[in-house]
Order: C-alpha cells, then sequence, then structure tokens
C-alpha cells in the first residue's frame, strides 16, 4: 500500500487560513479588499474551508444524461423535416418544435423523422385540448417521449394577455388535458425573468411561485413539470442557481404529495449578447452551457451566436450544436454525475441561493401568490428595479462586456448585416397587464453605434 503523501502535513484550519490571508495583506481590510457581494446579497469570501461547510445537499443531478436539444420554428413542414433530420444526424439528441399554427399537420412531420432515441419538446402559441390529444395518439403509436409545455401563466407574463378569456379557461383547458396527458405537459418560462433583468434570488423564486399556482390549480400532476431556465456567466451562481432551484422545488412539491423531481431545460441567456464583436458571443455560451451541465441540466439548447441579428440558419445552428458536442465528447464533461459535489464554494452558494429564494417564496405566497402579484405589477416593478441596478453597472463600465463597453473595435460595422430587427419592439395593444420585457444590456449603446456608422 503507498503512504499518503498529505499525512505527513498537518492539517490547516480555516482560521489559519485567514489570519495568514491577514498578514499577507500588510495592514489592508481583510472584508474591503477581498470580500465582494453579488446583486443577491450574497458575501462571497476569498475561499472556502470544510470548517465552515454547509450540509451535504441530496441533489442527485446526471450530467452523464443530460441531452443536447435543438429548437425548430415550424412554419414549412417539408423544410422543417430537412433540418430535423440533418440536426438528428449531426449529434441532437432532442428537438424542440415551436408551433404557432394550431391546424398544423403535425403527423406528417412527426411521421417523417426517427423518433426512436429522439424525445421532442412542444412549445405551443395557443392552448389546445385537441391538439393535445392528437399528439397523445401519435405517441402511443411510436412509443416515444413528448413534453408539450403548456404555460399560460408564461403567456401572460410575457404576452400581456392569456392565451384565452377569462383566466378560468386556460386553467379549465389544463385541467382536462391533465386527464388525458401520459406525458409532462406543464412548463414554467423561468427564462423570461433572467433575460428580464431579474436576480438569481427572483428568478429562482418567481420560478417556483410560478409553478405553485400550478399545483394550487390543477387536480391531477402526474409527470415532472418542466423549466425553461436562462443562465448568464457569473459561472460558480449559475451552477448553484440550478441546484438551489431543484433543491427548494422538491421540498414544496413534497407538499403536494408530488414525487416527481422537476425537468431542466436551460438555455444561455440572451441579455448579455451583443450584436457587435459578435464572436465573443461563441465564449459567452460555451461557458453559459458549462455551467448548464454542472447544474444539472436535463436538456441543454445553445444560443447560435448570430441569432440576434441573423434569422436561422444551418451554421449558426451547426456551430452551436458542435459547441455541446464538443464539451459532451471532448471536454468530458458527462462522465460524473453530480460534479457539484464537493466543492465548498458552490455548497455554500446553492444553500443561500436556496435559503433567500425559499423566504421570498413564502413572502410571495403571504402577499397573495404570484398571479395576484403578477397582476398588480409588482413582479415587473421588482425585476425592473433589478434589471435597472444591472443596466447602471453595466453603463458605468463596472459590468464589463467585452467588445462592446470595453475593447470595442471601433472599426465594427453592423447596419448592412442585421436580417432582425436586435432590439426591443414596441407593438401597442390592449392587455391585462404590462408585460414583463427581456431586454438586453447592450441594446442602447448598440443602437449608438448603429446610428452613428
Amino acid at each position: 500500500m503507498k503512504p499518503n503523501l498529505f499525512d505527513n502535513f498537518n492539517p490547516i484550519s480555516s482560521k489559519q487560513w485567514k489570519q495568514q490571508i491577514q498578514f499577507e495583506l500588510n495592514g489592508a481590510d481583510y472584508n474591503e479588499t477581498l470580500i465582494w457581494n453579488s446583486p443577491e446579497n450574497i458575501k462571497v469570501r476569498p475561499f472556502y474551508h470544510k470548517d465552515d461547510a454547509v450540509v451535504k445537499f441530496n441533489i442527485e443531478t446526471k450530467a452523464s444524461q443530460f441531452k443536447i436539444c435543438q429548437h425548430i420554428f415550424v412554419n414549412d413542414i417539408s423544410k422543417t423535416i430537412i433540418t430535423a433530420n440533418d440536426a438528428i444526424n449531426r449529434g441532437a439528441e432532442s428537438l424542440g418544435f415551436i408551433i404557432e399554427n394550431e391546424n398544423l399537420a403535425i403527423e406528417n412531420l412527426l411521421n417523417a423523422i426517427n423518433l426512436e432515441k429522439i424525445s421532442i419538446y412542444f412549445y405551443f402559441n395557443f392552448l389546445s385540448k385537441s391538439f393535445i390529444s392528437k399528439l397523445k395518439n401519435f405517441a402511443k403509436d411510436k412509443k416515444t417521449t413528448f413534453f408539450y409545455n403548456l404555460d399560460p401563466i408564461g403567456q401572460l407574463a410575457k404576452d400581456g394577455n392569456w392565451f384565452k378569456t377569462p383566466e378560468k379557461t386556460n386553467f379549465d383547458t389544463l385541467n382536462q388535458i391533465a386527464t388525458l396527458s401520459e406525458h409532462s405537459f406543464l412548463s414554467v418560462n423561468a427564462g423570461l425573468y433572467q433575460n428580464a433583468g431579474a436576480n438569481m434570488t427572483q428568478q429562482i423564486a418567481y420560478a417556483l411561485s410560478h409553478a405553485n399556482e400550478y399545483f394550487n390549480r390543477i387536480s391531477k400532476i402526474k409527470h415532472p413539470i418542466v423549466f425553461d431556465i436562462s443562465v448568464g456567466t457569473n459561472y460558480f451562481f449559475e451552477i448553484a442557481k440550478l441546484r438551489a432551484l431543484r433543491l427548494v422545488f422538491n421540498a414544496i412539491a413534497q407538499e403536494y404529495n408530488h414525487d416527481f423531481d422537476c425537468h431542466l431545460v436551460v438555455r444561455p441567456s440572451k441579455r448579455n449578447k451583443t450584436i457587435y464583436d459578435y464572436n465573443t458571443n461563441l465564449l459567452r455560451t460555451t461557458t453559459e452551457c458549462m455551467s448548464a451541465i454542472l447544474g444539472g441540466a436535463d436538456a441543454i439548447v445553445n444560443l447560435p451566436y448570430d441569432s440576434l441579428y441573423h434569422k436561422n440558419n444551418e451554421f449558426g445552428d451547426r456551430i452551436a450544436r458542435n459547441q455541446l458536442l464538443i464539451l459532451k465528447n471532448e471536454s468530458y464533461f458527462d462522465k460524473v454525475n453530480n460534479p457539484g459535489d464537493g466543492s465548498y464554494y458552490i455548497e455554500s452558494l446553492t444553500h443561500q441561493l436556496a435559503q433567500k429564494s425559499l423566504e421570498l417564496f413564502k413572502d410571495i405566497e403571504k402577499n397573495g401568490g404570484f398571479l395576484k402579484q403578477l397582476n398588480d405589477g409588482t413582479i415587473k416593478r421588482k425585476i425592473q428595479e433589478s434589471a435597472d441596478n444591472e443596466q447602471n453597472l453595466f453603463d458605468s463600465g463596472k459590468e464589463t462586456l467585452l467588445g462592446t463597453n470595453k475593447y470595442p473595435n471601433e472599426n465594427d460595422r453592423m447596419k448592412n448585416d442585421l436580417e432582425l430587427f436586435p432590439f426591443v419592439k414596441i407593438n401597442p395593444r390592449k392587455t391585462l397587464i404590462t408585460p414583463i420585457i427581456e431586454r438586453r444590456l447592450a441594446e442602447k449603446m448598440e443602437q449608438e453605434r448603429l446610428n452613428a456608422e
């Protein structure tokens, strides 16, 4: 038996480490110099030690099982069939179909795809029991897995209106679907809150309160709820965010005798993406996908580097998919099931985010619940306050986007490359509530640069 070389060294306590650091600071204040405060009011220390470790959490994520997913907007069936089969042949392990038309001949699309090892996520711009019934019959014949991702509350939050009016009709339809569905049918669009500027505590708490409305209003939830989440580039915090969401969700779900773990579909944030120096988006999405894997995503949908200003294109989709293929097959990110275990830093962040988000969740429930606060504008106002704080940090240069507010390439020209309008679109119309608006940090600065070209 080989001797353990570490036996020759005495263990060093947390107190001893801190004393040595204070000595090396040569009189500088430890708290002011080395501790920084996050937007979630979490004080981040320069080191984490087992003496200060929180109790290990029982989070059974499986990084080895995460799926590479590609989303496809369904308009022309024949073109979608070509795109879908090409994505599968090139490494996609699941597909997300975005469907706007209830009269779509969905059987023609699904019959032309090899569904043997592919799970399908559907995203509808409508709420229809008959359409779900049609998909149910198809899934039964093909023995495949569907996720229907029905989220009328998310529709209200993002659009300002329900799928159907009055409000009760949406939940009546969901309850009818619940009795016939043999697959997951509920989804929570948590990415909306991140892309609109909510901090991580808010993102987790709002997502959980959003889901809690379904627990209270849907009589039979017999399958996992899908959380559609966006992650930014705060690497370790994003890992902890996903772990904390899963942890607190399971605690809440137990109160409803719901024994299914949540299903996390994760994608990079749009909030920090840029049209100038757009290749830096590749770096941002890579680290964000890494956080998603290590945080326990069940499926990851990468964001093409040019998605802000180009229409969907084969090259952008292929690069986005290949980023995930490299992480999975060449970087070995799928070799350890729960890689966050044993990191005192990540465990501490997980504990603090879970604790803070649970407190906010309880406060929302105490004050009438998520729908009430969504309707009276409280949720939007709180998100806007957080977004304004982050925007001020960006505008002042304290929050950096390389190539945009730091080290910009003044020779960059984008005006002639814009196939899509990359800024918030104003669409005046009558809505029940003021919708929550997704907005990128760089929009104002980019508009000024475009006008100056």
